[in-house]
């Protein structure tokens, strides 16, 4: 199978774009996803894809918490640093307005919606792990359009 292809085809789907956030030792950690679905409502379920190659990967899989933040269109910048490999750990939150959820994670305050999860599974994805959480609060902190992305680029609604 030519990955290429595949690859094209897959970008036919339109995906929404959040920010999935841990805290591991006092340390936040943030990555930009688009792998992120509802998986059940019983019990409440969801589900996101860490490459695992990135350090994100272990340090959710260590904290067992993690936040969701889902973007708005006005948000490509955010989406685009969250996805930029290598950026400092420390001071990665500042100046993007954000509160700590029950679970201690980092929740935009600008997010169009926001899940709070603790992981309940972990499975093998090739490349990439499939990190499937209990929801256990959820929030509509704000409200407009959701940020997409669709055959390899950027998109807003309308």
């Amino acid at each position: 199978m030519d990955r290429d292809a595949y690859r094209r085809v897959v970008g036919r789907f339109a995906t929404g774009i959040a920010v999935v956030t841990t805290i591991v030792d006092d340390t936040d950690h943030a990555m930009t996803v688009n792998s992120f679905a509802s998986v059940s409502l019983d019990p409440l379920l969801a589900l996101f894809c860490a490459e695992k190659v990135a350090r994100f990967h272990d340090a959710v899989l260590a904290a067992g918490v993690w936040g969701v933040s889902v973007l708005a269109d006005t948000a490509e910048d955010v989406s685009r640093f969250y996805a930029h490999r290598g950026r400092p750990l420390k001071g990665q939150l500042d100046g993007r307005p954000h509160h700590r959820g029950g679970l201690g994670v980092a929740l935009f305050d600008d997010a169009l919606a926001t899940l709070e999860c603790r992981t309940t599974a972990v499975h093998d994805g090739g490349d990439h792990s499939i990190v499937v959480g209990e929801v256990v609060a959820v929030d509509t902190p704000a409200e407009g359009s959701p940020l997409l992305y669709h055959e390899g680029r950027y998109r807003r609604l309308g």
